[in-house]
């Protein structure tokens, strides 16, 4: 009981830290901007739709895993990915942590651990 909540928040922070990262405004004074992509020059609505793409699918994989559905993991390798892809696409080394996280969500859902978890 007690991984199945800390993953839940794990899944539910995770994916709520996408929203202030790509919603905001690039500041001058910020240390980089998370709209611009070294693959596209105007892709800053793309890159706001696809971190709230990410945000909502790690919300309901959390949610998901927190009503013990077992559909989460499915969920949480789809938000893992869909994460890997902006942050792979938007890539700035400040983001190196949060790729690291995606793969990991990707590893631990796709092979279904802790085997604690429904």
């Amino acid at each position: 009981m007690t991984s199945t909540v800390l993953v839940a928040a794990f899944l539910f922070a995770h994916g709520l830290i996408h929203l202030p990262m790509w919603w905001v405004s690039a500041d001058a004074s910020a240390p980089f901007d998370p709209r611009h992509s070294w693959a596209w020059k105007r892709s800053g609505t793309a890159s706001v739709v696809l971190a709230t793409a990410t945000a909502v699918l790690y919300v309901v994989a959390g949610a998901a895993l927190a009503a013990q559905a077992g559909a989460w993991s499915a969920v949480a390798v789809a938000a893992g990915v869909t994460g890997l892809v902006l942050k792979a696409v938007w890539f700035h080394p400040w983001l190196s942590f949060g790729v690291l996280l995606d793969a990991g969500v990707v590893a631990a859902a796709a092979l279904h651990w802790p085997a604690s978890l429904p």
